[in-house]
């Protein structure tokens, strides 16, 4: 129990997330902010600190926390590695600064203020004592300053409030309940551009079944193009038993391949590779290759088996039997996987369940995977995913996690608590002016433990928009997707050749590459590949597009057009503005109050858009901007002055 003495309550601490059972997201090299409500019973001034170390260290680091106003207080701490950070907050009744306040308010009223002076003395005598060295000299010269005649000025002056704030001398400190965390990941977990493809469709000539080596050329490609995170489907012995066909037949053709996830056959399962695509020599190297081109691989995560994968008949009591005694295939109403054995959670063995899961991820780190994309973990229980996570990072911490969660928006939110590093959203499906931007401002609401990453297209979805073929859709969803989040992904070949066949009244792929080899012009160029290699560029050059949170959306008196500014503290400024209609020209005054760019109303500076080279100059709070589709239906404005 606190002491009787302590007389501020601390309440609204953020971020906590479920009373601190998780973690809050960090980057290693970010400034992290916490804020909180500091009460007193009174009218003196309350200050706080916020406490923080990392979990490797026993000793707090202390940053005082700026007072906002309305009980409010906030503190920044910059995270300089990756790792588990504890932190709390404490707050006392500031005797100082309500000195320093009292004698203010008792001069301007013409009061006597000898008493506040005498405590004063007393105040600066105890900063002394506690003060460094080196500040002890003029902490004792200030003391005796203040003994004499003229103090005023001194006594209310910026450096006394200075000192105050660097040599507190609270009497009774209140400390927060708890101790809270923040995990700090690596910067792939906020910045990155995904390209997914099948390696079994690279191989050159059509017919033939593509491998590593044949991914392994396409890599310089990818490099090029500027993305830095390869992600593919299930590398493993595809199962021979209920494999499925063409357009997900039931009944596979012979030669068919298959589809990568459902997993495992006599040759081996998920810690097994399929031996048309290589060997396990070949996969690592693979993995070398990619990264001397600054690509990371992703591996696919398919928590499910094949019939003929070797642990069904290894431990059967892993999957739920029908009554005949018979497995049950996987089910999602109306689909139906019959290739596909989910696993039984809820087993008597589910311990060893979880543990050779565990150890298939192991397995993958030892190969040099740091990338994993977990196929549909909504579908599985979250208390495996919060232990496999907390496994992984006590032996690989670099490892991310990203979520492959199309799902309800509670269920999203809570994989992003339990340490998923990304979570794929609602993108995909919100197209409209008033969608996007009360998507982008719900999930700015959720930044302490969600950062999403924005798919255009997906190997399974195939959405309505893009079934038009139309040319500005595709421009505007990539834009969209690589501006308005710093993480995003492409299915690749099949969006950047603006492949669009649907199957019939569905939101998917006619011939999709997950039932068959697929083959590719891997050189084709065309005004999307241009305007994909010149993003990730820019993105890359402009630190303002390499977070999320970071979001202010402007005023276009139109709902065609869509404009949106992101700010980095480093002072890059960039403001997109996008036309949403496919078929015509658009144009609007745009609000863009200078305050926001932090300029004057009488002050110009240049809009450089980074798309064309163009350059306009722009002043006060309106300006004016013309999109046509026919020719581009975006700018890329880098906000550049001093104008000569």
């Amino acid at each position: 129990m606190e002491s009787g003495t302590c007389r501020v309550y601390i309440t609204g601490v953020f971020p906590e997330l479920e009373e601190g059972r998780f973690s809050a997201k960090g980057l290693a090299g970010d400034v992290f902010t916490v804020e909180a409500d500091f009460l007193s019973d009174s009218f003196e001034r309350v200050s706080g600190h916020l406490l923080i170390r990392h979990e490797t260290r026993q000793e707090w680091e202390r940053v005082r926390m700026e007072d906002l106003g309305n009980d409010r207080f906030r503190g920044h701490f910059r995270l300089t590695e990756t790792g588990f950070y504890v932190f709390t907050v404490e707050a006392w009744i500031d005797h100082a600064l309500t000195w320093q306040e009292n004698l203010r308010i008792k001069l301007q009223d013409r009061q006597s203020v000898e008493h506040e002076i005498a405590e004063g003395i007393r105040l600066f005598s105890r900063m002394a004592e506690d003060a460094a060295p080196e500040d002890k000299p003029r902490l004792e010269q200030i003391n005796s300053e203040l003994a004499g005649t003229d103090t005023f000025h001194l006594a209310l002056s910026q450096e006394v409030t200075d000192w105050i704030h660097r040599y507190p001398v609270p009497r009774h400190r209140t400390r927060y309940r708890r101790e809270l965390t923040v995990f700090a990941e690596r910067e792939r977990a906020a910045f990155s551009a995904w390209y997914n493809l099948f390696p079994r469709s690279t191989a050159p000539a059509k017919g033939l079944h593509g491998t590593f080596a044949t991914t392994a050329k396409l890599l310089p490609r990818m490099a090029e193009l500027g993305f830095d995170v390869l992600q593919i489907p299930p590398v493993h012995p595809i199962g021979r038993q209920f494999r499925k066909g063409r357009n997900n037949a039931a009944v596979a053709q012979p030669g068919e391949p298959g589809v990568p996830y459902a997993v495992g056959n006599e040759l081996g399962g998920h810690d097994a590779i399929h031996p048309e695509l290589g060997t396990l020599d070949d996969f690592r190297h693979l993995i070398r290759q990619a990264a001397a081109h600054g690509i990371e691989i992703a591996m696919d995560l398919a928590v499910q088996c094949a019939p003929d994968h070797p642990w069904v008949s290894q431990h059967p009591g892993w999957f739920r039997h029908r009554p005949d005694g018979s497995i049950q295939y996987a089910e999602n109403p109306p689909h139906k996987y019959q290739d596909s054995y989910p696993f039984d959670f809820e087993c008597d063995d589910w311990e060893n369940l979880w543990k050779a899961l565990r150890d298939v991820v192991f397995c993958w780190a030892e190969w040099g995977v740091r990338l994993i994309r977990a196929d549909q973990p909504h579908g599985k229980p979250f208390l495996f995913w919060e232990w496999l996570i907390r496994e992984t990072r006590a032996k690989y911490p670099d490892l991310l996690f990203v979520a492959e969660s199309f799902t309800k928006p509670k269920t999203i939110d809570l994989l992003g608590k339990i340490g998923f590093a990304q979570n794929y959203t609602y993108f995909i499906w919100r197209n409209t002016k008033e969608e996007l931007t009360e998507y982008v401002h719900e999930l700015a609401g959720k930044s302490a433990f969600l950062r999403p990453n924005f798919w255009p297209n997906t190997h399974d979805i195939n959405p309505f928009p893009l079934q038009s073929g139309l040319e500005p859709v595709f421009l505007t969803r990539f834009f969209l997707a690589a501006t308005l989040s710093s993480n995003y992904g492409i299915y690749g070949p099949v969006f950047e050749q603006m492949y669009h066949e649907a199957f019939p009244g569905q939101e998917e792929y006619l011939n999709s590459e997950k039932y068959e080899i697929a083959h590719w012009e891997w050189d084709r160029e065309n005004k999307l590949t241009l305007l994909i290699r010149l993003v990730n560029r820019i993105r890359k050059e402009n630190s303002a597009l390499q977070r999320t949170d970071n979001l202010t959306f402007v005023h276009l008196p139109n709902d065609a057009l869509i404009g949106y500014l992101k700010v980095h503290e480093n002072g890059n400024q960039v403001l997109c503005v996008v036309n949403l209609d496919p078929h015509h020209r658009q144009s609007a005054g745009i609000y863009l109050p200078p305050a926001l760019i932090g300029r004057r109303e009488d002050e110009p500076y240049l809009v450089h858009d980074l798309l064309t080279g163009n350059r306009w100059q722009w002043q006060g709070d309106w300006n004016y901007v013309e999109l046509d589709p026919a020719i581009l239906p975006l700018h890329l404005f880098r906000i550049e002055y001093p104008v000569s």
